[in-house]
């Protein structure tokens, strides 16, 4: 069988049949290529994650292996890489260490716990359907939240770059200020090493485009930095290196799930998976925008949920969206969910017996790396064009790029989406209402925008462009009043719905009322072009009886007709404007 021929629910169940039966041999490579580079970059940042989280060093790896398989073969996203990550561990080591000691046994039961909750409560939240919560997240967000962290990445590697002994936790603000504090003890061995890294990787990548440059780049800079210490020694080059790592595969284990750690847990367990679900799905939205394609929001929700629970039984602590390892896969060439896959593989075979050559891995080359991808994770030409097309846009971008340097990485994803919700909720709140005026010049005598126009002294013409809800409708009826206030003379009001798609209780009221007042001046309220999200909402609250359902109109010329026949003749006498055809000289 087939996959074009299985049901449904198998692609459902198993979203990788979706895409793994169509993978080629170039594809594989350029994956395995990914996944091999993926899997050398997490091993220093593998220990430094545990080492923040206050959980043992080799669990920053396991957190990197099983659940990063699981994470792409179960979610949507080409590129997202999952594993640890700074902000997860600090959220992590900020929950549990009031409750054990870091790095004791409590903990981490404790933290396996926790890690299980998490991928419970982000499961539940897939199968619930609640990934349309990503579509809140605007482009510019996006763009400006990814250029942030991309600054971020390259500040935090500031200490190893330049071989500096320094706290590289933080924002923006406080990491510069650490360093400018430590320049007497930059290491020039160290930032030879970074530069060299550095230098190498962009030599690649502009003339051996086919070559992998991050490969080369590390291999040139773990090169350059054991001759350095076989020529001059390790007591006067000091260069740092990732260390012996536990050459083992990660271990069974268990969450304990006693009502009493439950009870204890459960705050922070739905704290961390808002948090977490909000960076996989930012950095999955990220990513597939670089990528040109779109990610379903349920599948990663589901995705996340289910690695966290592979990870609580393979000592893998919290893990979410890694941005240094999906910045890496995509920098690399991956082609598929199949890189990640690699990566979580190769990491296991690489732990087991490449361990002791870790030693040799110098931590700035690592950091010379990781300047490559914090650039190229910066989209210039997004931004020049956000800034162009919309000051709106503009300021969702800034806030969330400065949010991103000076304020906590998970809260600037927060900040975006809000001041988002609250710049479209303040747009819409104020839809467009336009005089329109009959047009004699036109075809059957269509509407026009035109100012100069005159108009029928007793009876008006506006089209409304926008939903009619509780936040529009104080916009609405200050813009009926003035038009009540500025022409008192037209007492007929025709307002054309072609524009209104949706209407609440309050919508529906607000034109009641206004029905109601022109009623009380002698005229009336007239509704043209009705869509069924008006109509629907007007039946509903039964704004409009039997009575008024008759001033409602799915045509122009019906209405035109109709309202004709109740205006005062008396007036149209001395009138030339001739606007309808039903108009006498």
């Amino acid at each position: 069988m087939s996959v074009q021929t299985l049901p449904t629910y198998w692609t459902w169940l198993l979203p990788f049949l979706n895409w793994m039966p169509k993978l080629n041999g170039h594809d594989l490579r350029a994956d395995f290529i990914a996944g091999l580079t993926g899997a050398v970059v997490v091993l220093p940042q593998g220990v430094a994650f545990a080492t923040i989280a206050g959980m043992p060093p080799q669990y920053g790896l396991y957190a990197g292996m099983i659940p990063a398989i699981i994470a792409a073969l179960f979610g949507s996203s080409r590129h997202l890489v999952s594993g640890p990550t700074t902000a997860a561990s600090v959220v992590l080591f900020s929950a549990l260490s009031i409750h054990a000691v870091p790095g004791s046994p409590d903990y981490v039961t404790l933290a396996l716990t926790l890690t299980f909750m998490v991928g419970l409560f982000e499961l539940v939240l897939g199968l619930a359907r609640m990934g349309a919560l990503v579509n809140f997240i605007s482009h510019s967000v996006v763009v400006g939240f990814t250029a942030g962290a991309a600054i971020l990445i390259a500040a935090k590697q500031l200490k190893y770059f330049f071989g500096v002994d320094m706290d590289n936790g933080g924002n923006l603000t406080e990491l510069l200020f650490r360093f400018t504090q430590h320049l007497d003890g930059i290491n020039a061995y160290a930032v030879l090493i970074a530069v060299v890294t550095l230098l190498s990787g962009i030599a690649t990548k502009r003339w051996l485009k086919r070559v992998p440059y991050m490969v080369v780049a590390i291999l040139v800079g773990s090169l350059l930095s054991v001759g350095l210490n076989a020529w001059l020694g390790t007591d006067i080059t000091h260069i740092a290196t990732v260390g012996a790592l536990p050459d083992s595969f990660p271990p069974l284990s268990s969450p304990v799930l006693t009502l009493e750690n439950i009870k204890m847990l459960a705050p922070a367990a739905l704290a961390v998976t808002l948090f977490a679900l909000t960076e996989a799905v930012s950095i999955g939205r990220a990513m597939a925008a670089r990528g040109g394609y779109n990610i379903n929001g349920n599948q990663e929700f589901i995705g996340q949920g289910l690695s966290n629970l592979a990870g609580s039984f393979f000592s893998g602590y919290v893990s979410t969206g890694s941005f240094n390892r999906t910045g890496v896969n995509y920098e690399s060439g991956a082609k598929t969910p199949m890189a990640a896959v690699f990566a979580g593989l190769l990491l296991i075979f690489v732990v087991v017996l490449v361990a002791p050559y870790a030693a040799y891995l110098p931590k700035a080359a690592m950091a010379g790396v990781l300047f490559l991808v914090a650039w190229g994770l910066i989209d210039w030409h997004e931004i020049r064009e956000i800034i162009s097309f919309s000051k709106r846009e503009t300021v969702v971008l800034a806030v969330t790029f400065f949010s991103a340097l000076f304020l906590d990485l998970e809260f600037a994803i927060f900040l975006g989406v809000m001041l988002s919700l609250v710049l479209y909720l303040e747009k819409v709140s104020k839809p467009r209402i336009l005089t329109r005026t009959p047009d004699k010049n036109l075809p059957n005598h269509a509407f026009s925008t035109n100012p100069d126009l005159p108009q029928c002294q007793q009876l008006r013409f506006v089209g409304v462009e926008g939903s009619l809800f509780f936040g529009s409708v104080n916009h609405m009826e200050e813009k009926f009043g003035k038009i009540r206030a500025e022409h008192p003379q037209q007492k007929h009001l025709a307002v054309i719905c072609e524009g209104i798609n949706f209407a609440d209780l309050q919508g529906s009221h607000a034109l009641y009322k206004e029905a109601k007042q022109r009623q009380a001046d002698g005229g009336n309220l007239y509704l043209i072009n009705v869509k069924e999200g008006l109509w629907d909402a007007l039946e509903a609250c039964e704004c409009f009886d039997k009575e008024g359902s008759r001033n409602v109109f799915q045509s122009k010329s019906a209405a035109i007709h109709a309202i004709y026949q109740k205006l005062d003749k008396s007036l149209c006498e001395g009138c030339t404007a001739r606007l309808f055809k039903e108009c006498k000289v």
